[in-house]
């Protein structure tokens, strides 16, 4: 559907086709933070989201009463993460048990470099990129701001690239739109910013520089009242996608009247 049949249609965003399947949302949702289940699955169905990512490592398998037991397998699509992972080879590890555990062959794939900074590893997610694409996965890939990385990943095979917009958890939203637009720019896979969103404007700046989608996580679950902040980044990820495609009018150094000047009465 383009931006015309959404508008006739009243509906949101055209569908994001990712690989082999397509998602009605273009909101990723993550699951960690929350105070309780509940408060989790009104942010989720508040959202409107489809795709949720789930920690592998966070799970606690030996539970009955898990987090995977706590989400709707009919409604959301489950994205296994492999947040937490330092190394290459534990990524990859993860992505295996994550496998094991009929999650399919969907990873978010983050390989971070200290835990400070939560910034990720080039040279080892490049490698486990690499890798788990030759085994079949289809990889959505955590990565930085850096252009020529983003490259590099997409030629590794990755389903998606995803850069940070600010720091894991920051909430300092887009701290480098030239960076992000460059990538968008140059990618033919689609780009979803991920990570540092604070706010529902975030989101939107986000999708006005022209990205496929925003992941987010702490934005929603860490905000005083989670499920209205859900229903604001829904909205403000519409508004952005729309924005980006209906034509800005250009800046100007100084004012341009509204009204027409010539022609009015008393002329």
């Amino acid at each position: 559907m383009n931006i015309e049949g959404a508008q006739e249609t009243g509906v949101g965003p055209a569908p994001l086709r990712l690989a082999d399947r397509t998602f009605r949302s273009r909101l990723f949702v993550g699951t960690g933070k929350y105070a309780d289940t509940e408060t989790m699955n009104g942010a989720l169905a508040a959202s409107g989201c489809e795709v949720v990512t789930v920690a592998i490592r966070r799970v606690d398998l030996d539970a009955k009463e898990n987090l995977l037991s706590q989400l709707d397998r009919e409604r959301y699509f489950l994205l296994p993460n492999t947040a937490g992972c330092f190394t290459a080879e534990d990524a990859i590890r993860v992505s295996h048990l994550s496998r094991e555990l009929g999650l399919g062959e969907w990873v978010k794939l983050e390989v971070l470099g200290d835990q400070k900074t939560l910034l990720p590893d080039p040279v080892g997610t490049l490698e486990a990129c690499k890798t788990l694409v030759d085994e079949g996965f289809k990889v959505l890939v955590y990565t930085s701001d850096d252009p020529v990385m983003a490259l590099r990943l997409q030629e590794a095979g990755a389903t998606s690239v995803m850069p940070a917009g600010s720091p894991i958890g920051s909430g300092q939203g887009v701290l480098n739109p030239n960076s992000l637009s460059i990538i968008i720019e140059q990618l033919d896979v689609p780009v979803i910013i991920d990570a540092g969103v604070g706010t529902a404007s975030d989101v939107t700046i986000a999708m006005e520089l022209g990205a496929e989608g925003v992941l987010l996580n702490t934005g929603i679950a860490s905000a005083k009242d989670p499920i209205a902040m859900a229903h604001a980044m829904r909205h403000a990820l519409e508004a952005g996608w729309f924005a980006a495609r209906a034509g800005r009018i250009p800046r100007r150094r100084y004012a341009l009247a509204s009204s027409p000047t010539v022609g009015v009465i008393g002329e």
